[in-house]
């Protein structure tokens, strides 16, 4: 009669061990860490109201506005709320802001561009304090500005948004 204690340890054996399936897998060494890379800074490209009009501006649509092109656009915008009278109030300049830069309390304002401070604003006073936008914007200095001048890159803080510094 054969011996059944081998065959009952045998049995034993395979019934205490986990199915195939459920083994581990040898393990491996882990790799060096992936390098951290630094995110890229938070950036918006802005074209700033006075931008939007100055590019408004360009007659001959060859994609620059020339300080001639720039006065032009202004003398006939200026007129179209002027209605024929040398100068505006500060109530015609937000309608005529409204309406050439997108809102009536946007740069610049009535009081930065009546500089004379009599609460009327003419054609030379507006044509002055857009020169000095296009000074600004004319970034090489060639009396002319590109799409390219008349936008700007605006980064954001070093805390991302939503995420409070500690």
């Amino acid at each position: 009669m054969p011996k059944p204690i081998p065959f009952i340890c045998l049995a034993l054996a395979l019934a205490a061990a986990p199915p195939a399936g459920a083994q581990q897998a040898p393990t491996t060494t882990p790799s060096a860490p992936a390098p951290t890379m630094r995110p890229q800074p938070f950036a918006t490209i802005v074209f700033e109201p006075a931008a939007m009009l100055i590019a408004a501006c360009d007659a001959n649509f060859d994609a620059i506005v020339t300080r001639d092109e720039l006065h032009a656009c202004l003398k006939r915008s200026f007129a179209s709320v002027a209605q024929g009278k040398p100068d505006i109030g500060y109530i015609d300049y937000s309608d005529w802001a409204k309406t050439w830069l997108g809102d009536a309390n946007v740069v610049p304002s009535p009081y930065s561009v009546d500089t004379d401070d009599d609460n009327r604003i003419t054609l030379a006073e507006l044509q002055a304090e857009f020169d000095r936008f296009f000074d600004r914007f004319d970034v090489d200095r060639n009396g002319s500005v590109t799409r390219a001048e008349l936008l700007t890159l605006r980064t954001a803080p070093s805390v991302i948004p939503g995420k409070k510094k500690r």
